[in-house]
Parts: structure tokens; C-alpha cells; sequence
């Protein structure tokens, strides 16, 4: 999809938020697009005074929750086969489904959190819960807690990096690795916290 970057940028540059939604709708509805484009542009929008912090992370949860709504109910009504015969039309790869579903029978549920935070994998998770048929109040729970941090990071270091916001399309990968990273170890703090103060009330 790199090659369709420049479309990309003119079609956020020419349609601002509604180009954000859409673009990101298509990103989690198991389209390729990098969000590290898509909101580090719109983070470089912000920048320049184009958009507003607000109204752009408002536009990239919106589309994102529906393309990822979209994609689960591919996967709950179609299933696997479905996706192995269609998908290579919509640059679908079969290996990064693969993925997603190791991810998704390693952690269930609480993957659709954490992955929405990965390369490759945030893109494919939905497929794998709509396969398994999970809770659907649950799965938009997970994808919203999970798609709402990073939507802001990427935003911010759009906006931080300003004329270099293109940085992110070189280290994206490494950015959400070690955002995932930080956010594994303060859950696990604040988890461990919550089991101290409720061990101490028992006592």
C-alpha cells in the first residue's frame, strides 16, 4: 500500500477529518493502510493549524471503531474460509491473519486490547474474534480501550515532530513495540496495586 502513500496525504490533506475516519475505517477493516501515516499526518495537520487535537482523534476513533466493527462481523458471518478466498482482493495476506489468530488463541479476548498496539497484528484482530464469536459488548470494549491510546500517541507525535512527522513511517514498528511494552508494565502495576489493597481490606 506504500505505493498509494501520496493519495493517501492529498485525500487527508483535501477532505481533513472525514478523510482521517474513512482511512482508518479502511485500516481496521483489514486494509493495510499504516495508521502511523494516517494520524502522523493528521498529527502534522494539527501542527499546522489545519485540524484540531480533539476533532482528529474524534474522526480516527470513529472510523476506527466501525472499520473494526466491520471486520468482525467478516469474520463471525463468513469465518476463515471466507477470508482465505476473498481477502487476497483487498491485500489481505493469509500469513498475517495467522498471526492475529496466534495472538487471539494465545490471549483471547483481552488481545483485542494489547494488539491494537502492534504492527500487523492491529490491523487483523478483529477477523480472529469474529471467528470465535465473541461477546460483541466486550470486543468493542477491548478495541476502544485499546485503539483510543494509541490513536493520541501517533497524534501527538505527528504534532511533536511537525515538518518530520514522516520519522513515524520509519520507526513506527519500534514506536509500538515499546508503547506496548510501557503499557503491559503499568496495567501489571496497577493490577498488583488493586490485589495489595484488596488483600490489606481482607486482613
Amino acid at each position: 500500500m506504500s505505493q498509494f502513500a501520496d493519495v493517501f496525504l492529498q485525500f487527508i490533506d483535501t477532505w481533513g477529518y472525514f478523510a482521517v475516519a474513512l482511512l482508518m475505517g479502511f485500516e481496521n477493516a483489514c486494509i493495510p493502510i499504516p495508521s502511523e501515516l494516517i494520524l502522523g499526518f493528521a498529527g502534522y495537520m494539527i501542527y499546522i493549524d489545519r485540524m484540531t487535537f480533539l476533532m482528529a482523534t474524534t474522526a480516527g476513533m470513529i472510523g476506527g471503531m466501525l472499520g473494526s466493527v466491520f471486520a468482525y462481523y467478516v469474520g463471525h458471518l463468513g469465518g476463515r474460509p471466507f477470508v482465505d478466498k476473498y481477502g487476497k482482493y483487498f491485500f489481505v495476506k493469509a500469513s498475517h491473519v495467522d498471526i492475529a489468530q496466534e495472538w487471539f488463541d494465545k490471549y483471547g479476548i483481552k488481545a483485542v486490547f494489547f494488539s491494537r498496539m502492534l504492527p500487523v497484528v492491529r490491523t487483523f484482530i478483529s477477523l480472529p474474534a469474529g471467528f470465535a464469536h465473541v461477546n460483541m459488548r466486550k470486543f468493542f470494549f477491548y478495541t476502544f480501550i485499546g485503539s483510543l491510546p494509541w490513536t493520541i500517541l501517533i497524534l501527538a507525535i505527528g504534532y511533536t515532530l511537525g515538518e518530520g512527522w514522516r520519522v513515524m513511517m520509519e520507526v513506527g514498528h519500534e514506536i509500538s513495540i515499546i508503547f506496548c511494552i510501557i503499557l503491559v508494565v503499568v496495567v501489571a502495576v496497577l493490577y498488583l496495586r488493586y490485589r495489595r489493597k484488596k488483600k490489606n481490606k481482607l486482613n
